[in-house]
């Protein structure tokens, strides 16, 4: 933006144009090839070969890295010792990588990656002698360092994510979970708008508590003030509030309820245009309404709402037939309000 293109003369773009054509031409007649050699069943060197140079230039063709796949388990690896054997897999490792920083969201290239670190052979001990699970522990370790650097670049890569958990998963040597629990606290708090590292952290904390090893009350009265933080630093970034409604769940605890909307009902004073502000509070006090009608004043919280609506339809039009269908849902004679 605001950088003045160069005026290129005739002469310049038609040799671009020439050049495009030759790439074009050349990249076809390799993608015919490498199809013909899959037809035939080609488990050859020269045809993964061939492979290589096609990935290298559209590491998107998933159907290369089936056949490249093919290739290994059927040509290569059958006449390779075992440390053969995971030298080609580190090879591909080396070329996976190379395309992860040119294109770091390209699901095919992931998939292979995980599936070189499954296929490692055992090694280097063997009989008694040495570790057998060497190479795979020194590979997914690496594995594990190369996945943090990747999001130390783009925090947000939740392909990155998502492939971290498969790593986290295929540890020969697992680590324990609480140490990923404060690698999510990290990335979270250098940048609250960080909707994987929110969405990990809830997968995590779920497995502790489900199994017992932390106490869920306590941690989740930490998870609360936490996230009130990131609220208060930016409520407008919507992965806080997604998070927060996660903490909240079906709000069977009234007390906790009447905490946060408390909280939340103090944020809209200050931001008083603030849509997740007033989505949460609809949301919450119509939970308040089906979970505890009982022990709460029904009449003024539906008015709450119904006010709340007509707010977010003036500062959000863009959704007003969604606020217009929870509006319908509010109905003050139903003892049963619907939560969608």
């Amino acid at each position: 933006h605001g950088v003045r293109r160069a005026r290129q003369t005739q002469e310049a773009l038609e040799a671009k144009r020439l050049k495009d054509q030759s790439k074009l031409r050349d990249y076809l007649a390799l993608s015919d090839d490498v199809l013909a050699r899959k037809k035939q069943k080609d488990w050859s060197r020269e045809a993964l070969r061939s492979t290589t140079q096609l990935l290298q230039v559209n590491p998107e063709f998933y159907t290369v890295w089936n056949y490249r796949r093919h290739i290994l388990v059927n040509g290569i690896f059958p006449e390779s010792t075992p440390e053969q054997i995971k030298d080609l897999l580190k090879d591909d490792l080396s070329l996976t990588m190379a395309a992860l920083k040119i294109h770091p969201k390209v699901y095919w290239i992931w998939t292979h990656r995980g599936w070189c670190l499954n296929n490692v052979p055992s090694g280097p001990g063997v009989d008694g002698e040495g570790d057998p699970r060497g190479w795979e522990k020194e590979l997914w370790n690496q594995e594990l360092f190369v996945v943090e650097k990747l999001l130390d670049a783009d925090p947000r890569n939740f392909h990155a994510w998502s492939y971290r958990r498969v790593v986290l998963a295929s540890l020969p040597v697992p680590k324990p979970e609480t140490s990923e629990l404060a690698y999510t606290t990290r990335k979270i708090e250098s940048n609250f708008s960080n909707f994987s590292a929110w969405h990990q952290r809830s997968k995590v904390l779920s497995s502790l508590w489900s199994t017992g090893r932390l106490d869920q009350t306590k941690s989740k009265e930490e998870e609360f003030d936490l996230v009130q933080n990131a609220m208060y630093t930016d409520p407008r970034d919507q992965s806080v509030w997604i998070y927060h409604r996660w903490l909240i769940g079906s709000g069977d605890n009234k007390e906790i309820l009447d905490r946060e909307i408390a909280v939340i009902q103090s944020l809209l004073e200050e931001e008083t245009d603030s849509k997740w502000c007033m989505e949460s509070l609809v949301h919450y006090k119509r939970l308040l309404l089906h979970n505890h009608a009982a022990l709460v004043d029904k009449s003024a919280l539906t008015r709450d709402c119904i006010h709340l609506l007509e707010q977010l339809r003036k500062v959000d039009p863009g959704r007003r037939a969604r606020y217009d269908e929870i509006g319908e849902l509010i109905n003050p004679n139903s003892a049963f309000l619907l939560i969608p």
